[in-house]
């Protein structure tokens, strides 16, 4: 990956419905050659996938949470989160919780009703989500290689 693939996944990021035209213009490529970068990291893996990020308080998710969980039947747990659709993210963690699981519901009540089916499977805390002053960043920071052209 050179800079040209870094300025290209940085645009991808915070705009991944970008035509491979107006792409192009924005890292100084044409059409073809950026379609062919993209296409090549996709095959890489670099480019795992796009996605669209939707408002979970406009689908109705007032409540977020993160559970840190202690669990001694990984396998069962896991088919227990891979079934629940309150579990938007999982994560295996190390130290005194097993995982770490981000949870949204309709309300503090869907969440309390989330945790009583969890109490079969182990111990957890539950942290509730007050705010996000920052609910993402990107991976790749641009850089604006036509600034550069003279």
């Amino acid at each position: 990956m050179d800079e040209i693939d870094n300025n290209i996944l940085s645009h991808l990021q915070n705009q991944a419905r970008l035509s491979m035209t107006d792409l192009g213009k924005l890292v100084g490529l044409s059409q073809p050659a950026v379609t062919e970068r993209v296409k090549r990291m996709e095959e890489k893996g670099v480019i795992e996938e796009y996605r669209t990020v939707i408002s979970p308080q406009k689908v109705g998710k007032q409540s977020i949470a993160y559970i840190l969980f202690r669990t001694r039947d990984c396998y069962a747990f896991l088919d227990f989160c891979r079934s629940s659709p309150e579990v938007v993210e999982c994560y295996r963690i190390s130290g005194e919780h097993n995982y770490l699981l981000k949870v949204m519901t309709d309300s503090t009540l869907g969440l309390e009703e989330f945790e009583n089916q969890c109490d079969q499977y182990g111990t957890y805390t539950t942290l509730i989500v007050m705010s996000a002053p920052i609910a993402h960043k990107n991976l790749i920071e641009g850089t604006n290689l036509l600034a550069y052209k003279e």
